[in-house]
């Protein structure tokens, strides 16, 4: 398979999104981006090493961390379904970590998951556009 003119990507993590759209054709594909969104929740230390805080009113456990990154998700996945709905993009690949791409998966609306033609299972959101390019490239040749 190759990343053909017109489609979307979108390279997501907990905590940063880019959506790009290849304006080339499959065998050199150039991404142009269309969209960059940073989680605003940037969470405290204790959190980021995967303590997790107690509710001094409740008492009760919470990880502001995860819902941060299920709210920030959401917001993505809404976004993803406007653009569908307006008929922004045709054909969609996903690029998350194996942490990420189910719940990102679950959150998409059915009109946006009919235009997911592939999955790449990496995250690659710390990486330039052309180190991007060329794996989900070389992922999408060998599915």
């Amino acid at each position: 398979m190759q990343l053909e003119n017109g489609t979307w990507v979108l390279v997501i993590d907990g905590t940063k999104a880019m959506i790009f759209e290849n304006i080339t054709d499959g065998q050199d594909p150039n991404l142009r981006i269309v969209r960059k969104e940073e989680n605003a929740e940037v969470p405290d230390e204790n959190v980021a090493r995967g303590v997790r805080r107690t509710e001094p009113a409740t008492g009760s456990t919470s990880d502001t961390h995860r819902s941060d990154e299920h709210r920030f998700v959401d917001d993505l996945a809404e976004q993803l379904y406007k653009s569908a709905h307006q008929g922004k993009f045709d054909k969609l690949v996903l690029v998350a970590g194996p942490n990420h791409i189910g719940t990102l998966r679950n959150k998409l609306h059915k009109e946006v998951t009919d235009r997911v033609v592939a999955e790449v299972h990496k995250t690659l959101t710390g990486h330039p556009v052309d180190q991007i390019e060329r794996i989900v490239s070389q992922e999408l040749a060998g599915a």
